[in-house]
């Protein structure tokens, strides 16, 4: 998605309010929809990915899909979108998480995005894109002792969401 695509400003509620840009609403820090999706193995695994040096979180893992929900697009078609487009998954099943609010001024933007939360279930394989360094599995103990050892290494937004919704991995 191009920094000049449209995307909805909403309420806390997820209301839509207007559209305007990508840019515009990071100038500004408006409210709008992201999606995130974490990737979740048959044998339980939790997929990650490294960021790339061009990113926001560039060398840290963070959740391998993440994406802007486009004006008038649906969450779900989002997450569809988003899986295709980073990382090749058309063979996924998929539930809703949960929605947090996340924002922070990174890279000169104010990020102020209501994350709405998935798991996709899939063994498919993955191919990353520009965005990705590369991707790792992780087994429930590893990725305990990735947030425990080696905070650092993963993304802000990778903190706040297996904080409130994984929390039990974690600690």
């Amino acid at each position: 998605m191009s920094q000049d695509e449209l995307i909805d400003i909403i309420d806390e509620d997820n209301k839509v309010l207007y559209s305007i840009t990508k840019r515009e609403a990071h100038e500004k820090g408006l409210l709008h929809a992201c999606i995130v999706a974490e990737v979740i193995r048959s044998n339980g695994d939790f997929v990650l990915t490294k960021q790339a040096s061009d990113r926001q979180d560039a060398g840290q893992y963070v959740s391998p899909i993440g994406g802007h929900v486009e004006s008038g697009e649906s969450d779900e078609d989002a997450l569809k979108r988003e899986a295709y487009e980073e990382l090749g998954l058309k063979d996924f099943r998929y539930k809703l998480v949960g929605r947090i609010i996340y924002n922070r001024e990174v890279l000169g933007r104010k990020e102020n995005h209501y994350l709405v939360v998935f798991e996709i279930y899939t063994d498919e394989k993955i191919s990353f894109n520009h965005e990705v360094e590369s991707c790792k599995q992780f087994t429930k103990d590893k990725l305990r002792k990735l947030f425990r050892n080696s905070p650092k290494h993963v993304g802000d937004a990778g903190h706040v969401v297996f904080n409130k919704f994984y929390k039990v991995l974690i600690n």
